[in-house]
């Protein structure tokens, strides 16, 4: 999306942003960084384990962000 816009080419990086919006609203559905760091443990990129005072990301919210993260063809 950066390349793109840096590039010029604003209509692609809009299509990319745009693309990424589910996701972005749903790495805020608590408090920042929790979704952020549960979905990259998700994606295997950090371990899951957690330091106080982070809690982990309330397990009725597993599917909302794994379904964003299935958009945005991550997973």
């Amino acid at each position: 999306m950066c390349e793109a816009a840096f590039a010029g080419n604003l209509a692609r990086g809009r299509e990319l942003n745009n693309a990424l919006l589910p996701l972005h609203s749903r790495l805020f559905v608590e408090a920042n960084p929790i979704p952020v760091k549960w979905a990259c443990a998700e994606l295997g990129l950090i371990s899951p384990a957690l330091r106080l005072p982070l809690t982990p990301l309330s397990a009725g919210l597993h599917d909302t962000v794994r379904d964003a993260l299935r958009h945005a063809n991550l997973i």
